[in-house]
């Protein structure tokens, strides 16, 4: 499996960092561990690798959440 880090955006308690990890591991291939300081999630792709970009558009439906590759 391939693994790679995100820089995560608008997350400021434990609450956000819940919900950013359920959102990503609610992505299909995808198992998410998600800090908060610092505000990094590491990605495993148990498939076909997801795009940042792909990943973003399901964050957006969970709130203000930015995800950039590091």
């Amino acid at each position: 499996a391939m693994k790679k880090q995100f820089d995560v955006a608008g997350m400021s308690c434990g609450h956000c960092r819940r919900a950013v990890e359920n959102v990503l591991n609610s992505i299909e291939g995808v198992k998410a561990t998600v800090s908060l300081d610092p505000p990094v999630a590491e990605v495993e792709f148990t498939g076909t690798e997801i795009s940042a970009g792909e990943m973003q558009n399901v964050f957006s439906e969970a709130g203000d959440y930015t995800l950039k590759e590091r």
